[in-house]
This record gives C-alpha cells, structure tokens and sequence, in this order.
C-alpha cells in the first residue's frame, strides 16, 4: 500500500457514512491515534452490514470476525472533525470479504487514510467458518468494484 492509495479519490468507494471524532480519541500529539482508524473502519462496515443488510449483530447465527487488516495513513485527523468514511467490497468469496476503507477529513477530496479489512463469517456457536448469508451477500455485491 501506499502510491496506489493514494490515488483512490472519493468516487472508488460506494457507500459513506460519517463519524465525528472524539476528545479521547486525540493522543500527545494533538493528532487521532492510530488505534483509532481501525475503529473507523469497524465502524463503516458494521454500519453497513447492520443498516444494508439487516445484520442482527446479536442473534444472528452467522457472524463477521475480522482476520485480517492494514492501514496506511497519509496526513493526520484531529479532534472536532468529521470523518466521512467511504466503504468498497473488492474481494466477495464464499465465506469472507475483503472491504477496502477510504478515511477522508470531512469534504476533503484526498484521503488521510486508507486500508483494508477482512471478515470470515463463522457460526456463531461454532466459530468454524460458514457461508456468507444471502442477506449479507446481496448487500455486499452492491458495493463490490
């Protein structure tokens, strides 16, 4: 990662969602920290997964658990900002999705981060791997590129 990410404007992503930032969320160095981008990214999937799919993220049997993800950042966010989060689904498998994340200071046209984030859905009882539900992937083919 890294000049390819750069590159994606806000036209790669399908779906936006915006979260402010928070007081905590700044460290020392009056900047947010990186902890947090991967709490961005949670954020703007489970959005998407509870609000487009209908993802019942405390009874449904069949769950994401993230296996896999990555960061790059490019200038810093600070609280009070908005971060308006873009979501993409560039990998749609039998039991996981790869989502790739455009993290953007507000109305800002370049990223401040990007990355990506891998979801296996397991049972929920059995944490084995399970194929994606139906509701889950008919959402996510509609923010597939």
């Amino acid at each position: 990662m890294g000049k390819e990410w750069r590159e994606n404007g806000r036209n790669c992503y399908k779906y936006y969602t915006q979260i402010p930032t928070r007081w905590m969320d700044n460290d020392v160095y009056l900047h947010v920290n990186n902890v947090n981008y991967y709490s961005f990214f949670d954020t703007v999937i489970g959005l998407y997964l509870i609000n487009k799919s209908g993802l019942n993220i405390t009874d449904d049997p069949v769950v994401g658990f993230c296996v896999e993800s990555s960061c790059s950042y490019f200038k810093p966010l600070q609280f009070p900002e908005v971060v308006d989060a873009g979501l993409r689904v560039t990998h749609l498998g039998h039991s996981s999705a790869r989502y790739e994340i455009g993290l953007f200071r507000g109305r800002e046209e370049s990223l401040s981060a990007a990355g990506y984030f891998v979801h296996t859905f397991v049972s929920r009882a059995t944490h084995k791997p399970h194929k994606i539900p139906d509701k889950i992937r008919i959402a996510l083919e509609k923010i597939s590129s």
